[in-house]
């Protein structure tokens, strides 16, 4: 492994019972980059960050994290990896101090006072420090739970769904915490069901019921899904809207406020469909394809 190589593995598998849960998965991550993972629920998101740290054992597959073997070398890969799962984790009855006290001790981090104290102005929890975790917003919940995760100085981030049920605002400055980290070298690999969020990686991969569908950019997802995308507006939107899905050539329509975006891989056949369907009372324009339109059209026919 290079020096830049985070996580590399080849075909890594899980199996519950009958059930394959994540399918010969390969990936790799390189140092200081953030990398989404997206995916409907019960499609293996977890089970592979899990796989990684060391929290469950593959049945199949190879390959590094931070360097160390993931089948063989898991007790090395824990200390250094800062994992945040989806469901908020810290004591409920602790205070914001005491919390982050019991996961310096836990660390056995020395100089626990003066780390703490750092940890809690570079967060902003300082007026928060004596109160109890339970009693604080789902955003102040989650910025705890990340200084918690990142306190012992972690290589890697492992982020389930980090920010499920909290604010748009708090998600911002979550993230804005997140791509500072990345700037000081630290990778995170987080998984994530908010489009606006996957497009704040640095790359991105879709897993679909233990199958991994696509991998890349942002940008190389969206050319690569081949699709068109025309917006409409005007009356009686959501009377075209059966007999747009049902015109050849149209392979989505789905409504965002009062426009209709439609999407397809034939040019032609859209445009001429569009026309057809709209009238004149209604008015159309070339739009570019969004994230959410290419998974969309990725899930067609995955459904197990």
């Amino acid at each position: 492994m290079d020096d830049q190589t985070v996580i590399n593995v080849t075909g890594v598998t899980k199996i519950f019972g009958e059930k394959t849960v994540v399918n010969a998965l390969d990936m790799n991550v390189k140092k200081g980059e953030i990398f989404g993972f997206l995916g409907p629920n019960g499609s293996g998101k977890t089970t592979f960050i899990r796989m990684l740290c060391g929290l469950l054992q593959p049945d199949a597959g190879s390959g590094t994290c931070l360097g160390y073997d993931i089948l063989t070398e898991s007790d090395l890969i824990k200390p250094k990896v800062g994992y945040m799962a989806q469901k908020f984790s810290l004591y409920g009855d602790l205070t914001v101090r005491e919390n982050l006290d019991f996961l310096a001790r836990a660390y056995q981090l020395p100089n626990r006072r003066k780390l703490i104290d750092e940890a809690i102005e570079r967060m902003g929890l300082g007026r928060f420090a004596g109160q109890l975790a339970d009693s604080l917003s789902g955003g102040w919940k989650q910025r705890l739970a990340l200084t918690g995760c990142t306190l012992h100085s972690p290589q890697l981030l492992l982020l389930d769904e980090p920010t499920a049920g909290v604010d748009p605002s708090a998600r911002r400055d979550f993230w804005d915490e997140v791509h500072n980290l990345a700037a000081h070298g630290i990778t995170a690999l987080i998984s994530t069901h908010y489009m606006d969020e996957a497009e704040r990686c640095h790359r991105l991969a879709y897993i679909a019921y233990g199958n991994l569908l696509v991998k890349g950019t942002l940008e190389e997802l969206i050319a690569n899904s081949g699709l068109h995308t025309w917006t409409l507006k005007g009356p009686r939107l959501a009377e075209m809207t059966p007999l747009l899905r049902a015109t050849d050539g149209i392979d989505q329509v789905v409504a965002f406020g009062n426009t209709l975006h439609i999407s397809g891989r034939d040019k032609a056949k859209i445009e001429n469909g569009i026309k057809t369907v709209a009238g004149p009372d209604n008015s159309f324009s070339s739009s570019e394809t969004s994230l959410e339109e290419v998974f969309i059209d990725l899930m067609k026919g995955k459904m197990p």
